[in-house]
């Protein structure tokens, strides 16, 4: 077998490992007894919600279980079919089946990258929100590429977005901006975006054509289930109505019916501009509760979140990954290193090379410095 399809089949073994770890392989089989009995019980649709969250989680072991034994057999057949080959020199059986393991490599990567997104709420909608930073104009700019960039990349997954807010800049781009994102693992893929995002390119707001550096910063909080509750005290909250700042169309508000709510203990504010007053009450209590419930979430899993790390203001010394227009091409995740040349790619939705080191990172709990320490 030639080096090159030996490594192939290195790597998918490795794959098949961290699936076989992230599903508990030796333990699969007696939960999905555990799951059918479960599921054969006639009260169990008494109470709908919960028959739906054992269904998902039946299913997400059912489909981890299938992805694993797949991959396996698949793999066990073209090495039996390789040497096979090499036996009776049959050149074309060797390429059929070296093309195969090929792909294969492709489908476990792209397989042991779903299995990462086990967290408690990876599985969840999201909320984005996107705020300028340091740089004027220039920062308003670059907030409103970062959201077509977000919006880009989940209309390719195939997600639902849906604009809460948003807040248009002075002279152009936009200040703010919040963002529904629906669909499968959608906060589980977005959560690695928290942070700073750096940008240096030659400006078009600058008639001496000069480089400049703009900041922006995202954050990821999951759509709260309705089955976990967050209590929020209504005497810890502020609730103040006002008339949008949009600069128009579809998202403009002819009367006070946008909704700021603050939250005194943590400071938290959150708001939202649709065109009913009552929708964006509820629309900002989710908010809210998704922003505490991130909160939450980053205590229990400190060792493995940097979020600490990666929060602070838009500005020097706290981005996460840099954008480089001029007078190179690069983006750079700072906290793993991954680099890519392609940045016309990336500002277009091609983030995925980007999320899964991050999401490797994560599961590997090591901190941005420590990671940064290996390279």
């Amino acid at each position: 077998m030639r080096a090159e399809i030996q490594g192939i089949v290195a790597e998918i073994e490795k794959s098949l490992v961290l699936l076989a770890q992230r599903m508990d392989r030796e333990t699969a089989p007696h939960r999905l007894e555990e799951f059918n009995a479960r599921v054969e019980d006639p009260t169990l649709w008494d109470n709908p919600e919960n028959a739906q969250a054992l269904m998902r989680e039946r299913q997400s072991l059912v489909d981890a279980m299938e992805s694993y034994d797949t991959i396996a057999t698949e793999l066990s057949d073209n090495i039996e079919l390789i040497e096979l080959g090499e036996m009776e020199e049959d050149t074309d059986v060797i390429r059929e089946a070296e093309e195969a393991l090929k792909s294969l490599k492709k489908k476990a990567a792209e397989k042991e990258l779903e299995a990462l997104l086990d967290g408690e709420a990876d599985a969840n909608d999201t909320f984005l929100e996107i705020n300028s930073g340091a740089g004027g104009t220039e920062s308003c700019d670059w907030a409103s590429m970062l959201a077509r960039m977000y919006v880009r990349w989940a209309e390719k997954k195939g997600y639902k977005v849906e604009l809460q807010a948003e807040s248009a800049g002075e002279e152009a781009g936009i200040k703010s901006a919040t963002y529904k994102i629906s669909g499968h693992n959608a906060y589980g893929w977005l959560k690695s975006e928290s942070g700073v995002h750096r940008l240096v390119r030659i400006s078009p707001f600058d008639s001496a054509a000069k480089r400049h550096t703009s900041f922006t910063s995202v954050g990821v909080y999951p759509v709260v289930d309705d089955n976990i509750e967050i209590e929020v005290n209504p005497a810890d909250i502020r609730i103040d109505t006002y008339r949008s700042s949009g600069a128009g169309g579809q998202h403009v508000n002819t009367t006070d019916s946008a909704v700021r709510i603050t939250h005194a203990p943590t400071g938290i504010v959150v708001t939202s501009s649709e065109k009913s007053q009552h929708q964006n009450r509820d629309i900002a209590m989710k908010a809210l509760k998704s922003r505490l419930y991130q909160m939450e979430l980053d205590r229990r899993n400190a060792a493995v979140n940097e979020m600490h790390e990666n929060k602070g203001d838009a500005g020097w010394g706290n981005q996460i990954r840099s954008y480089v227009l001029q007078p190179y091409q690069m983006v750079k995740d700072l906290r793993t290193n991954y680099e890519t040349s392609d940045t016309k790619g990336v500002l277009d939705g091609d983030l995925d090379g980007l999320m899964a080191a991050t999401l490797a990172l994560d599961v590997a709990g090591k901190s941005r410095s420590e990671a940064q320490g290996e390279s």
